[in-house]
């Protein structure tokens, strides 16, 4: 959760999801993954080396230091997707016994110096990317317990930030503070669909079938100003209107938070959704030498700031995702990150394009390995006989016959 404000006032195991265009590319075999990945083992060394203390510790240095459970997130995934086992368990060993709340989910911040956790609202990002990459990480180590505890986080996220309003299942960016009886505050860019499709894959809840198609119809009603684009906040009412607006209190921009809408899209396979096009527009027709950090939605206003080396990762891939994969190695480099988020946002656009399908190319199968769990949540750091929960064979057919015609 990048910066989030406190501003207004059981796990189904029933049909197998049916899976999105990015779902198999969430749940890759990971030989296919880690061939990939090989040749950004450097960009993950250095990432490594100046964001990530001994302790396991993720540290935004954008952001006097403090380390989130986003952060976390990121950390964790990026070291499952680079086969470092060691730095994957320190930074969860740190998020566990740190950031964990009783119920289940994780508070979003932790400032150094002895003042510890001072927030303890969740931030559903990052509960998002750290139960993902449980989920993937019990696949490439074949340990139950990963797979139980990622299990368990997604049924925390399901019982505790799903809302459903007008007939849609809206995902809270928080436990606390973001619902109202006048509106819900929301987060476009925390519909994290690579993540979502694990979910759903692992758990076989149609919950997280609802949040993926509720979240493209969310995405395709909510998008303002001259390039018809995401905005980082947007508000819906709870009265008979159903459409979401830009949220008041906020400013209403396409800047460091909705940047993560293309990138999300592009990583599922979903290169076809307004919202990426119009991101890709924008990203034409601002580029100059850079293209700006942010624009006003209202105005049309363009930052005076360039977008940072992650934020420019990410334009690439959704400019390229319409034609084909991003070329990893002709993204930015961790290098040119002047800080940790500008290198989580490289890193991940790197990822996306390694593991995000070609347009018209149908998922890959999902490894013929099941993820394993262990027989309990209380026994899932043990070494105990571990219960097979079956993936399934295959995914159906992609984003398009999924979400259909709307």
């Amino acid at each position: 959760m990048h910066n989030p404000q406190l501003s207004a006032g059981g796990l189904g195991r029933r049909a197998l999801f049916a899976g999105i265009g990015g779902a198999g590319m969430a749940m890759l075999p990971h030989r296919a993954r880690s061939a990939a990945v090989a040749s950004d083992q450097a960009q993950w060394l250095e990432f490594r080396q100046r964001f990530i203390t001994a302790e396991g510790r993720v540290v935004d240095t954008g952001n006097r230091n403090i380390s989130h459970s986003e952060g976390q997130g990121y950390g964790l995934l990026l070291a499952e997707a680079f086969d470092d086992r060691p730095t994957f368990d320190r930074l969860l060993r740190w998020t566990r016994a740190t950031l964990l709340r009783p119920e289940g989910l994780h508070a979003w911040r932790f400032r150094p110096g002895g003042v510890g956790v001072d927030d303890n609202n969740n931030a559903t990002d990052g509960d998002l990317y750290i139960g993902w990459a449980l989920l993937r990480a019990a696949q490439r180590w074949d340990d139950a317990g990963y797979g139980t505890l990622g299990l368990s986080l997604g049924q925390a996220i399901s019982r505790l930030v799903v809302l459903p309003v007008h007939g849609r299942r809206l995902l809270l960016p928080g436990r606390q503070g973001f619902a109202d009886a006048n509106r819900v505050l929301l987060n476009p860019s925390y519909y994290a669909f690579p993540a979502l499709a694990a979910f759903g894959q692992a758990s076989g809840d149609p919950v997280w079938q609802a949040l993926v198609e509720d979240g493209v119809k969310l995405l395709r009603d909510a998008r303002y100003g001259r390039w018809g684009l995401p905005a980082d906040w947007v508000q819906l009412p709870r009265g008979e209107s159903a459409t979401p607006v830009m949220a008041q209190g906020r400013p209403p921009r396409f800047s460091y938070d909705a940047v993560r809408v293309p990138l999300h899209l592009a990583w599922a396979g979903l290169s076809s959704e307004p919202a990426l096009d119009a991101a890709a527009r924008f990203w034409t027709d601002t580029a100059g030498a850079a293209p700006p950090a942010w624009t006003d939605l209202r105005t049309g206003q363009l930052s005076g700031d360039l977008a940072s080396s992650g934020m420019a990762a990410i334009a690439t891939v959704a400019l390229e995702s319409r034609r084909g994969r991003a070329n990893p190695q002709a993204l930015p480099r961790v290098a040119q990150a002047r800080d940790y988020y500008a290198a989580a946002l490289t890193l991940l656009a790197r990822l996306a394009a390694n593991e995000a399908p070609p347009p018209g190319m149908a998922p890959r199968p999902l490894a013929s390995r099941p993820v394993v769990v262990a027989t309990s949540p209380e026994k899932a750091e043990s070494t105990a006989k571990p219960q097979v929960v079956s993936f399934g064979q295959g995914l159906a057919r992609g984003a398009a016959s999924l979400l259909g015609a709307r």
